[in-house]
């Protein structure tokens, strides 16, 4: 490949994927730039003599298609978390973290600070996503922390059909809680907020989700390996029309990890090289401007793998493209610490 050539792929790449690691967006994600459609998934599984599961036109749409949830922890200076006490009749008198179903034109963080105030009587600012939980591609919760801006806490006299009440608690368990789903994420959230006492270079900086509409839900994947004869670090990329990082549009019946495994057999073969998602670097996603028609997702996925460069073939419409040694070590530095990235957590 001509030098010229190879200087314009590093600006394109390399610009791309600051602006990832930075939680911009990349734009649209058109036919163009998807390299493995709903379409394309279905033909795949009717050359296997598999019935597809999902429409090839499938739209996400709040309420109708998809499902995306909030649930917010917050920690006061005592290292206490907010709870609220349940008021629906299904669980009235649990506990739980304050959490709830997006609405339609509701952002991630709009939505996370509604059910922070409707629950709690409190007003908070959303900084940064804790985790990311999915059962299936039509379904996520999204975990985000924050800090408490104002308003007040919700007494027992205060209760309506949100929430009973609403504590700042040391003690967990000492609760009766409607499920201990929470658990993990409140661990989490604690860890986050204690970073600053260890090893903060270890953790991801603020990222809350970037405004930006996508017409379906898709996982962009940020693919890394490193090469045996320079130790060089390499990220691949996709030449299909324009170069970009491989695209998959998700798979509304399956889960996240079956998608991307079926979309790393269509670029690698059967004979997968051990690859892992180390996890989330950014979310694209905001309500439609047209209302009520499409509430698309973008995750963009860093994803190590274990074998060297050298052992690994593509068959996909892909290369292999060597970072500039500044852009290797911040991703070098990421890839040492699984703290680095919000974890995402697939429910089965």
């Amino acid at each position: 490949m001509p030098q010229t050539q190879i200087n314009t792929i590093t600006s394109i790449v390399e610009q791309k994927l600051l602006n990832i690691i930075a939680g911009n967006d990349l734009g649209d994600i058109t036919q163009e730039l998807c390299d493995f459609s709903l379409q394309e998934q279905n033909a795949t599984a009717e050359a296997q003599g598999l019935q597809p599961t999902a429409s090839s036109d499938f739209v996400p749409v709040l309420g109708k298609t998809v499902t995306y949830i909030v649930a917010c922890v917050l920690i006061n200076e005592n290292d206490e978390v907010l709870m609220m006490q349940e008021a629906k009749e299904s669980c009235a008198g649990k506990w739980y973290l304050p959490a709830g179903r997006m609405e339609k034109g509701e952002s991630i963080c709009e939505a996370a600070c509604r059910e922070v105030y409707e629950e709690t009587g409190l007003n908070a600012d959303m900084t940064t996503l804790l985790a990311i939980e999915a059962a299936g591609g039509s379904w996520m919760r999204f975990v985000l922390t924050g800090h408490v801006t104002g308003g007040i806490l919700k007494t027992p006299a205060q209760a309506d059909n949100e929430s009973l009440q609403a504590r700042w608690v040391s003690n967990i368990i000492d609760l009766p809680l409607r499920a201990d789903d929470i658990l993990n994420i409140i661990e989490v959230g604690r860890a986050y907020k204690n970073r600053l006492n260890s090893a903060p270079q270890l953790w991801h900086s603020d990222i809350l989700p970037t405004k930006y509409s996508h017409h379906k839900n898709y996982m962009r994947v940020i693919a890394v390996i490193r090469k045996r004869a320079t130790n060089s670090l390499n990220v691949l990329i996709s030449e299909k029309n324009e170069y970009h990082f491989p695209t998959v549009e998700l798979h509304p019946q399956r889960s996240l990890h079956s998608t991307l495994r079926k979309f790393m057999i269509e670029l690698f073969g059967a004979e997968l090289p051990q690859h892992r998602p180390h996890g989330i670097l950014s979310v694209e996603h905001s309500p439609s401007a047209i209302p009520y028609t499409t509430d698309g997702i973008c995750l963009n996925v860093l994803v190590v793998f274990r074998p060297p460069l050298e052992e690994v073939s593509l068959i996909g419409k892909c290369i292999w493209h060597e970072l500039s040694k500044p852009l290797e070590d911040k991703l070098g530095r990421m890839l040492s610490s699984k703290n680095s990235t919000i974890p995402l957590n697939v429910i089965r």
